[in-house]
C-alpha cells in the first residue's frame, strides 16, 4: 500500500508553508497579539489569494472541491506557525455547506468563504455538555427560518464571523443553524483563552436563523471533522516544538558540552519525537477514513486522545529542556505551549475521549 501524498497534495503543503512562514513572523505575531481582534488579516488575504481558504469549497463556487486530507495538510502548517487566522472553521464549515447545504445556501455563502470575504465560526461545545455531538441547544422552526435557544461556549472567531454554524436539536433531529452573530437574541460574552486569543460564550434567547443544515448525522459529522482539524493543528504545534527544542539543545552549551549530548536530554527529546509520530499516524488514519466515508468516530477519538495526551507531554518536555528561556514571553516557545494546552481540552480532553471509546466498546459488546 502507498501511504504517500500525491504530487498535488505535496505542492499544496509547500505553498501553505511558504506563505505562512513568510507572513507569520515573530514581529507580526507580536503586532497581532497587541491588538483586540487577534486576527492576521494580511495572512488571511494571502491564503485567500492562493485559494487555500477555498480548499473544501466546490469547484462550481470558486473553490478546489477537495476534502479533509487537503484541509489537514493546511491546518498542520497553521499549527507549525501558530498563525492567528480562523482557517479551521472556514474549511470545516465550507465542507458542511457543500455536503448538507441547499443550492441557494451554497451559492450565497461559499463563494464568499473562498475569497475570504466571509468568516465562518463553529459553535459546537456547550457549557454543561459532555458530548458535543449531542447538543442540548434547541432549534424550533419559525416560518422559513429557525428560532434558537440555548448556550454555546469557547467559540473562536465569533467576533470576526459573518455566519456561525450552531449545532442544535430539533423535533426532526439535529441541525446546524446558520446564525448571524449580530442578530437579535444573540449575546456574545468575550473571554480570553490561555494564549490570549478571544473566545466567546453565545447565549441564545430566541435568536432567529434564516436557515439550517439538516441531517440525522450533522452534529456528529461536524464534531468529528472539527476534532480531527484540531488534531492536525496540534501535530503542527508539537512537531515545531520538537524542532525548536532540538535546535536549542544542539546549540546551548553546558559544562563545555552541547546540552543535547547529555543522555537524559536525548531520551526526553526522543520520547517527544515518538509522541509526535503517534499523533501524526492516528490523525492521518482518521482523516483517511473520514474522506473515504468509512466509520471513523472511534478513530477520531483515538486521534484526539493522542493529540491531547501526547501533545501535553511534548510541549511540557520542550519547556523543560529549554530551561528558563522556555517560559520567557520574548521567546516564541510559549505560544506553542499555550496553543497546545487550549487544543488539549477543546471539544473533549484525553479523558473524555477514553470515556467515549469505552462507551462505544461497551455498546458493541452489549449488542454482540
Amino acid at each position: 500500500m502507498d501511504f504517500a501524498f500525491t504530487e498535488d497534495q505535496e505542492s499544496l503543503r509547500a505553498i501553505a508553508r511558504q506563505i505562512l512562514e513568510t507572513e507569520v513572523t515573530q514581529n507580526r505575531l507580536k503586532e497581532v497579539e497587541g491588538g483586540q481582534q487577534w486576527f492576521d488579516e494580511r495572512t488571511w488575504q494571502q491564503l485567500a489569494q492562493a485559494n487555500l481558504l477555498g480548499l473544501t469549497v466546490p469547484l462550481a463556487h470558486g473553490g478546489s472541491g477537495l476534502g479533509m486530507v487537503e484541509a489537514c495538510l493546511l491546518l498542520e502548517q497553521i499549527g507549525r506557525t501558530v498563525a492567528p487566522v480562523p482557517v479551521l472553521p472556514a474549511l470545516v464549515g465550507a465542507l458542511a455547506l457543500a455536503t448538507f447545504g441547499s443550492d441557494d445556501q451554497q451559492g450565497s455563502i461559499l463563494p464568499k468563504v473562498a475569497t475570504g470575504e466571509l468568516v465562518l465560526a463553529l459553535a459546537l461545545a456547550e457549557p454543561d455538555g459532555v458530548d458535543p455531538s449531542e447538543p442540548t441547544t434547541v432549534a424550533t422552526r419559525a416560518g422559513r427560518g429557525w428560532r434558537v435557544d440555548g448556550a454555546k461556549t469557547q467559540v473562536s472567531a465569533a467576533h470576526l464571523a459573518g455566519l456561525v454554524l450552531v449545532t442544535a436539536r430539533s423535533e426532526d433531529g439535529p441541525v446546524a443553524c446558520l446564525l448571524d452573530p449580530t442578530a437579535d437574541g444573540v449575546e456574545m460574552i468575550r473571554q480570553v483563552a490561555a494564549g490570549g486569543e478571544p473566545v466567546f460564550d453565545l447565549r441564545l434567547s430566541g435568536a432567529l436563523a434564516e436557515g439550517a443544515l439538516e441531517g440525522p448525522e450533522i452534529a456528529g459529522w461536524l464534531v468529528d471533522r472539527a476534532l480531527i482539524g484540531l488534531c492536525a493543528i496540534e501535530v503542527g504545534v508539537a512537531d515545531r516544538a520538537v524542532e525548536m527544542t532540538a535546535e536549542y539543545s544542539s546549540n546551548r552549551v553546558q559544562f563545555d558540552r552541547p546540552l543535547g549530548s547529555f543522555q537524559a536530554v536525548q531520551q526526553r527529546a526522543a520520547d517527544a519525537f515518538i509522541d509526535v509520530l503517534a499523533m501524526r499516524w492516528t490523525m492521518w488514519n482518521a482523516v483517511w477514513r473520514l474522506d473515504e466515508g468509512l466509520p471513523a468516530s472511534e478513530d477520531v477519538a483515538v486521534a484526539k486522545f493522542w493529540a491531547a495526551d501526547g501533545g501535553h507531554r511534548v510541549v511540557s518536555a520542550a519547556q523543560h529542556l529549554h530551561g528558563g528561556i522556555g517560559v520567557d514571553l520574548a521567546y516564541p516557545l510559549h505560544r506553542y505551549f499555550f496553543w497546545s494546552k487550549q487544543i488539549e481540552v477543546a471539544l473533549g480532553s484525553a479523558t473524555r475521549q477514553l470515556v467515549r471509546l469505552g462507551r462505544a466498546q461497551a455498546d458493541a459488546a452489549g449488542g454482540a
